[in-house]
């Protein structure tokens, strides 16, 4: 390199170089090329190729322990099959340049003589005692200016967090801990040289479990970037943030103009009216939610939104919950008579319970999520809460029935808030301080409770089923009312055909649940010879409910309905007899299955054949 040329900026250097050219009569034109340069996304600058001299480490001798570490067992992937890519990058590895040109981080422990050479020691006293060795006098050193590679020091965390190279307490109790949680886009980055330098320096791999997630995009599912200005910040999330702060925070500190101005547009464009308060505990729990096992994850603030409207489901269903309960008698001692709907929801807590904790052990938290969130809102909420009230709101009801089902509502929420508590911590401590001593449960804090056991709250089959046949004649009347325009609140009398001797019983035994749910005024068995009036009836089972129509609705509209029923049964029943005239199907698949489409043939056939007959009543109306 010329001495006109050195420590020139690349620019400036050449056009110097054209100058220099130019001077020497050695150029024969210049012409205007437009050339193709990368610029980083945040500075702007051109990117270009500079070569240096840069430190590296032979790392193929650390690789291979670190392969075995998993071959072995010793250390495993969840998902298992993240592990490809961890040997991907491990049995093809390249030396590691350890050495970056940045501001911050951990210097490069070399130093400089006045002759260039090096000496690589612990600290500057060692350096200086080799230097005065080779010489026979001291001299002075000049430490390398580089830093150590973020991962380099990143590698180092799992024990020099702990105290390291001293053997401490910390130390000895922590290494290696249970499970590392990270993302698959830095295990060979992260993950494979905290295990390659654990190994090395401790003697033992820095964790037993690599617990892998997808990666967090927007809703238009790019990758997160302060460059794009589609990153979110959990703290906006939580509290809430106009659209003005948004943008001042987002461009804050930014000096490149072209960037502001992204950032800025992009902000606009995905949060016109800022970003509004979800809480806490809705934002963990939405992304316990997300957390499959897919490669990438849509953060949509919709779903965040949803399960802010959750937790206001999981209050309000304790106040009603405290309502009930607060200043009464709900301890266990006592006459106490559970109800059908005390059972069901004592047996349903137990699955739930047993459901979460297989998913925690397979590290499913979206399976942890969706048991919780389907037990509080479909189960307790919008069932079980209903059918309490026709025991604590009913004269009917004897103290022994409403004691057991005050002492359910306590029991059961205040273990449903312990299953929640490790996914929404704050509004379960919340409510749990006033449900715990209903419950007869001392203590300061829900943190320090035992975690729910399935087994405390055995399976119950028999009220699963007989809550399921309520289930489906409170949906069936429903559906009524809904598609025949009937208001709520007003009473209906109701027909049972063709009812079974169960149908009969649950019927009796049930009554009030049902009454008070659907708002019935009367349930009345037709005898097998006897004529119903015209209604619009629903399958439950094999028993049909019958709502007489006269005078509650419109025969027209309920026609059309019965006519938009038949056509789908009508295609169902197409779909299923075309696959039993395919010879290949009959002759290829299981037996249970080829059965299994001839009964659906048979349903269909009969529920069409039902339905025929309500057609005929409904001519019969008009």
């Amino acid at each position: 390199m010329p001495d006109a040329y050195r420590g020139l900026d690349r620019f400036v250097a050449r056009e110097r170089v054209v100058a220099d050219l130019q001077a020497l009569g050695l150029v024969e034109k210049i012409e205007d090329h437009k050339l193709m340069v990368p610029r980083g996304d945040r500075s702007g600058a051109v990117v270009e190729p500079y070569l240096t001299d840069q430190w590296y480490v032979n790392i193929k001798p650390l690789a291979e322990p670190a392969i075995a570490a998993v071959n072995d067992g010793r250390v495993r992937f969840v998902p298992e099959n993240w592990s490809k890519t961890y040997f991907e990058w491990m049995n093809n590895i390249q030396d590691w340049c350890i050495s970056r040109q940045l501001w911050w981080g951990h210097r490069i422990p070399a130093w400089y003589d006045e002759d260039g050479e090096i000496y690589v020691a612990r600290d500057e006293q060692t350096a200086a005692e080799l230097a005065q060795a080779r010489h026979g006098h001291a001299v002075t050193l000049r430490r390398d200016e580089d830093v150590l590679d973020t991962w380099f020091s990143s590698a180092l965390w799992p024990f020099s967090t702990l105290g390291w190279p001293e053997q401490t307490g910390e130390l000895e109790r922590y290494y290696p801990t249970s499970v590392l949680v990270t993302g698959f886009d830095i295990i060979f980055f992260w993950v494979a040289r905290m295990i390659m330098l654990g190994q090395k320096f401790m003697g033992d791999v820095p964790f037993r479990e690599v617990y892998i997630h997808g990666l967090i995009r927007d809703q238009d599912g790019q990758k997160m970037s302060k460059s794009k200005g589609n990153v979110l910040d959990p703290l906006d999330l939580i509290d809430g943030i106009e659209l003005e702060p948004l943008v001042a925070k987002r461009t804050s500190g930014l000096m490149q103009p072209h960037l502001r101005q992204r950032i800025e547009k992009s902000t606009r464009r995905h949060f016109p009216g800022g970003i509004p308060a979800f809480g806490t505990d809705a934002l963990r729990f939405t992304f316990a939610a997300l957390a499959t096992t897919a490669r990438d994850i849509r953060f949509d603030l919709g779903r965040v939104e949803g399960y802010r409207n959750f937790c206001n489901k999981i209050w309000n269903a304790a106040r009603y919950v405290l309502m009930n309960t607060e200043g009464e008698d709900c301890g266990p001692d006592g006459e106490m008579e559970f109800s059908l709907a005390d059972r069901w929801i004592r047996s349903r807590l137990g699955l739930t319970a047993r459901e979460v904790d297989q998913a925690f052990a397979g590290y499913r938290l979206d399976l942890a999520a969706r048991a919780l969130y389907d037990f509080t809102w479909n189960e307790f909420c919008d069932w079980y809460l209903e059918l309490s009230k026709p025991i604590l709101q009913s004269e009917d009801s004897s103290a022994a029935e409403r004691r057991a089902t005050r002492r359910t509502l306590v029991e059961v929420l205040e273990a449903l808030l312990r299953l929640m508590h490790p996914i929404m911590p704050f509004i379960t401590e919340e409510i749990w301080q006033r449900v715990a001593p209903l419950a007869g449960v001392s203590g300061a804090s829900i943190m320090r409770q035992a975690y729910p056991e399935a087994g405390t709250w055995p399976e119950d089959a028999a009220a699963e089923r007989e809550l399921d046949w309520i289930k489906g004649f409170v949906l069936g009347i429903r559906q009524v009312r809904g598609e025949m325009n009937i208001s709520p609140g007003r009473a209906l009398p109701v027909m049972l055909q063709e009812a079974s001797e169960r149908d009969r019983r649950y019927a009796e035994l049930h009554g009030r649940f049902l009454t008070r749910m659907v708002r019935l005024q009367d349930i009345r068995l037709l005898g097998d010879d006897e004529t119903p009036p015209p209604a619009a009836a629903v399958l439950l089972g094999g028993m049909r409910i019958l709502v007489p129509m006269e005078g509650l609705i419109d025969v027209s509209a309920e026609r059309d309905r019965l006519d938009r029923q038949r056509e789908k049964l009508l295609a169902d029943l197409g779909k299923a007899e075309k696959k039993l005239a395919n010879q290949n199907f009959v002759s290829n698949a299981p037996a249970e299955v080829v059965a299994k489409e001839r009964q659906r043939v048979l349903d269909f056939t009969d529920a069409i054949g039902k339905i025929d007959q309500q057609l005929e009543v409904m001519r019969a109306l008009a």
